[in-house]
């Protein structure tokens, strides 16, 4: 049983976490966050805390951002694009139980006091944007950190944003490098 309630976007991706893990879930129904959810989350993320579990597209990103907000302690938990895309549908719901599961291993909480340990070098050094394949690298590393996927903008804040130490990303993408035979 996860303590954290889970925040997620709809009933089927409450169908798809219980497949997962044993956990309790509130719904924000989209971006529609009624007073109700609103004051749902907030009792849960007083006497529980709460992890942030939105759908891997833009209307979940920006339900994260307003939820990271409006609650700094939350945890955040990311399933990579390809692991919860079905027939052209992006979501939770699409998610295997294994990616929800892996995920929820990779919690990440927002920094107070973000860092400015990475900028856009360590992103274009990397390969991690302006090559060809950046795109693909950056949702590969995401999946490794636990960050999921982003634009280079976005993934440049969330690793000064998540925690990610030098050391994590020196080892993520070495990963990355030994699995392209680099």
């Amino acid at each position: 049983m996860i303590k954290e309630v889970l925040v997620v976007e709809g009933k089927m991706d409450v169908v798809a976490i219980d497949k997962a893990v044993e956990a309790d879930c509130i719904i924000t129904e989209g971006f529609n966050l009624k007073p109700q959810a609103l004051k749902n989350i907030e009792q849960a993320y007083k006497k529980r805390g709460i992890i942030i579990l939105t759908d891997p597209d833009s209307a979940g990103e920006r339900i994260r951002t307003y939820l990271s907000r409006r609650f700094p302690e939350a945890k955040h938990a990311f399933v990579p694009v390809e692991d919860a895309t079905d027939n052209d549908d992006i979501g939770i719901e699409q998610a295997k139980p294994d990616a929800i599961r892996k995920a929820l291993e990779k919690v990440r909480t927002l920094d107070w006091e973000p860092t400015d340990e990475f900028s856009g070098a360590d992103l274009i050094v990397n390969n991690l944007s302006g090559a060809a394949d950046a795109s693909q690298r950056r949702a590969r590393l995401g999946a490794i950190l636990g960050l999921g996927f982003a634009n280079a903008k976005t993934f440049l804040k969330r690793l000064n944003h998540y925690g990610v130490t030098r050391e994590e990303f020196a080892a993520a993408v070495a990963q990355l490098d030994k699995e392209d035979g680099k």
